[in-house]
């Protein structure tokens, strides 16, 4: 087994893991790194989830619910929750009351992290898809890494893995500040956005979080950092940072892109500059501006670590996506059906122009479950102009996650933001069966059906495909003007 002395004698001392909020994605992969390092693991949620199935296949035991009768039964060495279990619970005041130490999640993924040559993706969007395309350019390189993704990644089956070798490869969360845990030999910072609204009051507070996770890194570290995002435009102005290598559009960063070729249907291609100068092509399966972006940064990330330009080009062109970024549900006929984790405007904003690009005489249909209360109500004028890209939009009820409602804060909002409706295009559910319904009603051949948002829209897709199966879309289509 390959630990490394600080993070042994962590993981000599805890051997029993107890994981509360283990459905999530991040925590389902910290269970199984885990377990794969040898340690018995338990967890529990208030829900069964797609990843407590992956889970349990690999001998994880799961309990539904929140009770401090899992303490008693298990009795584990430490308790590790995630940042949504609120304070107060039943099952952490007991564990405390018996002397049985907390930990957060990035507490413990950061005892591993910080042993190793860590790689770590932070940014306000797109951290999943880079850390993805980081991931898989050393699993091909064949440096056995550790990954550790809060999300799906398709191409290794999972969203963590221990590996044997030095490298590991981790996609760190600047919601609730724990990306500060983390001392990157490479940090790699995709855009820096206000979001999360309910731990972060304003923009510079968020610029204030990313400075210091670059201040965090390892003596001789690398900074790897966006420079076309305004954020980090702002970042780099006001900080002292050195060692730092920007990447964007064309030859005023150190890489830079250009003869970007969005392919109708689906992917990309463009040209990798270096200095200036022309060093590779790159061809994507995946499409969208926003993935050129990410892929730089991977490429940018491959080089730095002298992995071959043959298997660095490899690499990007096998990634097939990252499970609910711009995912492809299904084809009935002539209508595709995508899906999107995006919640944020800048997010939709990518995505919808993605799709456009990539299908520009097609009519975009946009299903939204908007995330959180707070968020909806700091940004509901931006998801209004972002979602007017789409050519239908269809605003679901709001998501809560673990917040309570807000008096006067509902997908409303959002509609009543909309310019004279943008030509009436904009629809109000109030439920997930109402959309369906409607979507189904509406729907001709050559349609493009979107499901975007954080919380559990991405249900809806299956539910559309299984009715479509059976209707004949071909009598009409529609054309919408490039």
């Amino acid at each position: 087994m390959w630990i490394l002395t600080a993070s042994k004698l962590k993981f000599e001392k805890y051997r029993k893991f107890h994981l509360m909020g283990i459905g999530g994605a991040g925590m389902s992969g910290l269970a199984l790194l885990l377990s794969q390092l040898g340690c018995e693991v338990s967890g529990c949620d208030v829900a069964h989830s797609y990843y407590i199935d992956k889970i349990s296949k690999k001998g994880i035991d799961f309990r539904i619910g929140h009770s401090k009768e899992h303490i008693e039964e298990l009795e584990p060495d430490v308790l590790v929750c995630s940042s949504a279990i609120p304070a107060g619970n039943s099952e952490l005041e007991f564990a405390s009351s018996k002397g049985i130490p907390i930990y957060k999640r990035a507490e413990v993924l950061s005892w591993l992290f910080n042993e190793r040559s860590g790689i770590g993706v932070a940014g306000t969007h797109g951290k999943t898809t880079t850390a993805s395309m980081i991931g898989l350019i050393f699993e091909l390189a064949k440096t056995n890494p550790t990954v550790a993704i809060g999300g799906e990644l398709c191409d290794i089956g999972g969203n963590a893995k221990l590996g044997k070798g030095p490298y590991m490869i981790a996609e760190l969360d600047e919601s609730d500040g724990s990306f500060e845990l983390f001392n990157s030999e490479v940090a790699i910072v995709t855009n820096a956005d206000w979001d999360h609204v309910d731990h972060y009051p304003h923009f510079h507070s968020v610029i204030n979080a990313f400075k210091r996770f670059l201040h965090n890194r390892k003596e001789q570290g690398l900074a790897v950092v966006c420079g076309e995002d305004k954020g980090v435009q702002v970042l780099m102005e006001s900080s002292d940072l050195d060692n730092i290598v920007t990447y964007g559009w064309g030859t005023s960063w150190d890489w830079g892109a250009i003869d970007v070729v969005h392919k109708s249907g689906g992917g990309t291609s463009f040209k990798v500059l270096h200095k200036g100068k022309t060093v590779d092509t790159v061809e994507l399966r995946v499409s969208g501006d926003h993935n050129v972006l990410n892929a730089l940064a991977a490429y940018v990330v491959g080089s730095t670590y002298s992995i071959p330009q043959d298997i660095i080009k490899d690499a990007l062109n096998k990634f097939s996506g990252a499970k609910r970024r711009l995912q492809h549900m299904g084809k009935i006929g002539d209508v595709d059906i995508f899906d999107d984790y995006g919640h944020h405007p800048s997010e939709i904003n990518a995505t919808l122009m993605a799709l456009k690009k990539t299908f520009p005489q097609r009519r975009i249909t946009a299903i939204f479950q908007p995330h959180r209360y707070t968020r909806t109500a700091a940004m509901y004028r931006e998801f209004a102009e972002s979602l007017s890209i789409a050519d239908k939009v269809y605003l679901m009820p709001i998501y809560p996650a673990d917040e309570t409602p807000i008096e006067g804060v509902s997908s409303h909002l959002i509609y009543s933001a909309v310019v004279d409706n943008a030509g009436g295009k904009f629809y109000l559910c109030s439920s997930s069966d109402e959309v369906v319904d409607r979507v189904c009603e509406e729907v001709v051949s050559g349609d493009v059906i979107l499901t975007i948002g954080a919380g559990d829209v991405f249900m809806i897709g299956d539910k559309i495909i299984k009715i479509l199966q059976n209707r004949d879309l071909s009598a009409n289509a529609v054309v919408i003007e490039a």
